[in-house]
């Protein structure tokens, strides 16, 4: 099973001081499509960790020199910029209380060597789709971050005037309706005319107009 095509491959840390088993998972990783990077210490490992560019997955020899898998686990869940890595530990320690002690260090998961080889896959797998549905929540939390700096909303009492209807503003100037909310939200007026007030207001005053215009042509002495 390979990365699909329009996904960017996971960046995968193999921290693991013997050659043989280095090369083993170097080469069983790229063959799953993971972008792989080697170290061979502790140490090391450690050093490509506080890169910009970290990889978002580990796979940690417990028995390193320098540092070992363990320590390593600890100082990654104490530092904030790698809480989300994924860390699968490797070692040939295998007893309840080994297993135990590399989870409660921080590592997610854990496999013994030599590792089998559709297991090693299953475990990987599912460590990529735990990394890229984190990449995902935070691409959606930053879209919603985006979306509510440019929301306005209006909260709390407003004080209005009941014959013009005004609002009062924060520095208790009067300022229209229509001016207030647009100001403080993302609202926008078109103005009309419902057909009450049409009734009510305009048509008289239309009504009042022609019978004015006709009344002064009447009394026009050119005509």
């Amino acid at each position: 099973m390979s990365v699909e095509k329009d996904e960017t491959p996971v960046r995968v840390l193999i921290a693991e001081d013997d050659p043989v088993t280095c090369l083993f998972l170097e080469f069983q990783l790229e063959k799953l499509g993971f972008d792989v990077v080697i170290a061979r210490d502790g140490s090391a490992a450690w050093e490509v960790l506080c890169r910009e560019d970290a990889p978002r997955m580990a796979v940690l020899d417990w028995m390193m020199p320098e540092k070992d898998g363990v320590e390593l686990c600890r100082h990654i869940r104490r530092t904030p910029a790698l809480r989300a890595l994924y860390v699968l530990l490797l070692t040939t320690r295998d007893t309840k209380m080994d297993i135990a002690e590399g989870l409660n260090a921080g590592a997610d998961d854990y496999l013994t060597k030599p590792p089998d080889l559709q297991e090693l896959a299953a475990r990987l797998r599912a460590g990529e789709r735990i990394v890229r549905l984190q990449d995902e929540l935070t691409q959606r939390v930053a879209e919603l971050e985006e979306a509510l700096k440019h929301v306005k909303r209006l909260q709390g009492i407003l004080p209005i005037c009941s014959y013009c209807k005004k609002i009062r503003d924060d520095k208790s100037a009067w300022r229209p309706m229509e001016c207030y909310i647009s100001e403080n939200s993302d609202a926008e007026f078109s103005h009309g005319i419902c057909p009450e007030c049409f009734e009510d207001i305009v048509k008289p005053e239309i009504e009042n107009a022609v019978n004015l215009s006709k009344k002064n042509r009447l009394f026009d002495p050119k005509e």
